[in-house]
Order: C-alpha cells, then structure tokens, then sequence
C-alpha cells in the first residue's frame, strides 16, 4: 500500500493553530482515489490504494545519467551505522581507534549524548527534571572525530558510527571517508554484524543561487512532489509531503520528506523561500559487517535517481550538471 499526505496554508486565511487539523486513520480501499477535507486554512489531500492482486516489487528510480551539479543542492550528507552496544566503547578512551583516523580528523570533541537543549515552551523546571531522568538512564558518551577544516564529523557511540559531511562533492570521496572509519571500527571494537546501515541526503534547492528568483516552483520540481504549489492560482506558505518506497527486502527503503522551508543568508540575513528534499535510505535486520558498502552503492545510485525524479529539466539544466 502506498500513502501520500499534503498539507498547504494559505494566505490571508486563519491560522493552523486556531483550527488544528484532526488526523484519523485512512482506511484502506480496493482501489486508488482522492479524499479532500476543508477546514479553515488547511486543505489536505490524501490518497491511498492497494491492489487485490500482489503488486510488483519495485527494483528502484527511474534510471538517470550520473552528474555532478556545479551548483550543487546538498546541504548535508550522513552515513550512520548501527550495531549492538559495545560497553568497551563507554569503558575507555577510544585512543586506538582515534589513531586509525587522526590523521584525517586531528579534532576530538566528546559530549553526552543527552539532549542539552529543550523546546522554549517547556518550563524550565520541566526540562531539567527530564534531562535528570535522561541523564540517569542515558548519559551516554560521545566522541566527535573532526577535520581540520571542520568540514567532516565521524561520531563514535557505543551502539552507533556516523560519517558527515556539510562539503559533499563526490561519493568517491564519501566512501572513501566511510570506509576509513567502519575499517577503524571493525578493527578495534569488531561488532558481529550491523543492525541498521543509513544514508541520508538533504537537497535545498535555493532559487536566487540559480538565476531562477522568479520562477514558480511548478516549473521547477514535478507535479508528483510539488502538491498545490503547480496551481497558479493559489499563493501557498507551506507546503510539506512525506512518503515511503520500499525497494524489497533486501534492499531496503527510503522515507523522503519534502516541502517549502526558510532559509536565512548568513551574510545578508536575508531569507529566502527555498524548497528541501530529505532523503533517509536504510536497511534494518542482521546485516553483514563485509555487505554494508554494497548496500549503500546501491542507496547512492538510488539516491540521485530520486532526486532527478523530483526535480524538471529546468532546474536540472540550471544547477549546471556534467557527466561524473
């Protein structure tokens, strides 16, 4: 069964938060169609089918030519790897496994991995009894492992490794990065297999960094993820979408989140309405320490498709693409 949510306001009209949206379950139907719900400023489209027959099992994207985009859209990428705790890792220093990679990341920063930072609108007693309460059952310690240039995070816990980086160019060079600190890890610490590997993209897509300022969203990403931003008619605030894709059992998922968001020029404080993509590739069980890279070539490759798959040839052509 697939599911697709949108949810839009609108200008001029009463806030979401004086007429909150109710959200109740979509039951299923015996074929594909539309429910529209009307309640103040919110318009929410859902739609949700599934066949009586089994349905094909979908393999992946749409097959695309790899690129590089001289203006490249990616604000963050992350690899995270998940494993069964390893107490060792709280017990000590990782001094061996910083040796393996210091060369690369010459910074260290260790933390707690309990939250520092609360909502505002909870009251600080509040806040302080919760962060009490996480403290005693999960004070955890937290290594960051970080480059020179600050550019580059590997964060070390003791059920977890993530690679990050904000300068992406290449998953060459991505790997590269990943490889060096899972080869640290299963050096030092030899988990038995992994419980969940991730690759996770984050796509802003900045219309006055393209020439592109004056151009509707509907001429730049495609009907399918654009919702009530191609109707001409309508001047949509917010827009946000989230939908699941499983590639098989073997091969994992992706959960995308999508929609428009504000953006802040650091030099100018100027903001900007911009558009995100939030692309959270995974495979969860028992996954061999030797098979994790293969699946994660494959998000890779998935991972560009997709984002093809969202965006026109417009705005393809305008973030300056060339064969990788």
């Amino acid at each position: 069964m697939c599911l697709i949510a949108w949810e839009i306001q609108l200008k001029g009209m009463a806030s979401m938060s004086e007429r909150p949206w109710r959200r109740t379950a979509i039951p299923q139907r015996p074929k594909t169609e539309a429910t529209f719900a009307f309640e103040s400023a919110t318009i929410r489209i859902m739609t949700a089918s599934e066949n009586a027959q089994p349905t094909r099992q979908f393999v992946g994207f749409p097959a695309s030519p790899r690129v590089i985009y001289a203006k490249n859209p990616l604000i963050s990428v992350a690899c995270q790897i998940r494993f069964a705790p390893v107490l060792r890792i709280e017990s000590e220093v990782p001094a061996a496994f910083q040796e393996l990679i210091r060369s690369d990341y010459p910074l260290l920063r260790e933390t707690s991995a309990t939250p520092e930072n609360f909502p505002a609108e909870i009251p600080p007693p509040v806040a302080a009894m919760i962060k009490a309460q996480l403290g005693a059952q999960h004070n955890r310690r937290r290594f960051d492992f970080i480059s020179q240039d600050e550019h580059w995070t590997t964060t070390l816990l003791r059920d977890s490794l993530t690679v990050s980086t904000r300068q992406y160019d290449n998953w060459g060079n991505f790997k590269a990065r990943l490889n060096q600190s899972l080869t640290a890890l299963n050096e030092i610490y030899r988990p038995a297999f992994f419980t969940r590997i991730g690759l996770r993209y984050q796509d802003l897509i900045r219309r006055h960094k393209l020439d592109l300022s004056a151009v509707p969203w509907r001429e730049l990403l495609q009907p399918r993820i654009s919702g009530f931003l191609i109707e001409p008619d309508l001047s949509v605030v917010v827009s946000q979408g989230e939908f699941a894709v499983k590639f098989g059992k073997e091969s994992g998922q992706v959960q995308v989140r999508h929609g428009l968001v504000q953006s802040t020029d650091k030099n100018t404080d100027a903001h900007e309405e911009c558009y995100l993509i939030d692309s959270d590739f995974f495979l969860e069980g028992k996954i061999s320490t030797d098979g994790a890279l293969e699946s994660l070539d494959f998000f890779n490759v998935q991972s560009g498709r997709l984002f093809r798959w969202c965006i026109t040839e417009r705005l393809h052509v305008a973030m300056e693409p060339t064969q990788s």
